[in-house]
């Protein structure tokens, strides 16, 4: 578990309020981190209280959309933890992350669409590496992990969403593609600053409930090889492999967690 350890470490988790967020959040507090949640919702999640009254857990509302939100957001985690150690860009908002105001059909994309869809995946990340690099270069480096998405590697397949609506925008994958770039670009120029940079692309980790057609459901796990969608502790493992100094000797990695799904 040392190897793994987060103790002392200042990590920032944007969009941890999320469905996968809060369970990433979960696993990096378990791992000893200093957690800062930087979310345009900073509702407390009850099941991480504990973390809360202890101290290793803070809430920072941020509009992520805006540079000004963003550096006081990480003024205020250096006044509260000294330092900054890990930047985990999870956060992606807007028609991009497949939010109400997306179609799934291109023809139905206008220009505000996409260029809200694309600044709520890599533009959100590319925000966020920016603005954190004076706080990096103050302490002599730094670790980021961007979270991507197998659509950033490969192409929803339509016949698995058929009538559903449920298809993935065409911002969203363009976005994620953009991202895993961007973690490639960032490391080959940070390198010498002693900024590590990785990314970490998940597979199906869908949201199921009542109302999840289920037709789509086992089309989706079928199209994986181990037939079965992931479930949010699985991203735990390569999470915190990224986020700590058991991965020092990388950087530029993209490292996919999907089943299987993209390696046909």
């Amino acid at each position: 578990m040392n190897l793994f350890s987060l103790k002392g470490k200042n990590v920032i988790l944007t969009g941890g309020n999320g469905n996968l967020g809060k369970v990433m959040a979960k696993w990096l507090l378990e791992y000893d981190a200093t957690l800062f949640i930087a979310d345009i919702v900073d509702t407390p999640i009850d099941s991480l209280s504990a973390y809360q009254k202890s101290g290793s857990l803070h809430y920072i509302k941020c509009d992520l959309s805006s540079t000004a939100s963003i550096r006081q957001m990480y003024g205020t985690v250096e006044q509260i933890g000294g330092s900054i150690d890990v930047l985990i860009n999870n956060a992606a908002y807007g028609g991009g992350a497949g939010g109400s105001k997306s179609s799934p059909f291109i023809d139905n994309v206008d220009d505000e669409m996409w260029t809200v869809g694309i600044d709520g995946t890599v533009g959100v990340t590319f925000r966020c590496i920016r603005e954190v690099l004076p706080f990096f270069d103050k302490q002599g480096g730094g670790n980021i992990v961007n979270i991507a998405s197998m659509y950033g590697t490969v192409a929803p397949d339509p016949s698995i969403y058929g009538d559903t609506g449920n298809n993935s925008p065409v911002m969203y994958g363009t976005g994620k593609a953009g991202v895993i770039q961007l973690t490639k670009y960032c490391a080959a120029n940070l390198s010498e600053r002693g900024i590590r940079v990785n990314s970490l692309t998940p597979g199906p980790f869908p949201l199921i409930s009542e109302a999840t057609d289920k037709d789509f459901y086992e089309k989706l796990k079928a199209k994986t090889m181990l037939k079965r969608e992931g479930k949010a502790d699985e991203l735990a493992g390569p999470l915190l492999l990224l986020c700590s100094g058991a991965s020092s000797y990388m950087t530029g990695s993209n490292v996919v967690v999907d089943g299987g799904w993209t390696a046909w």
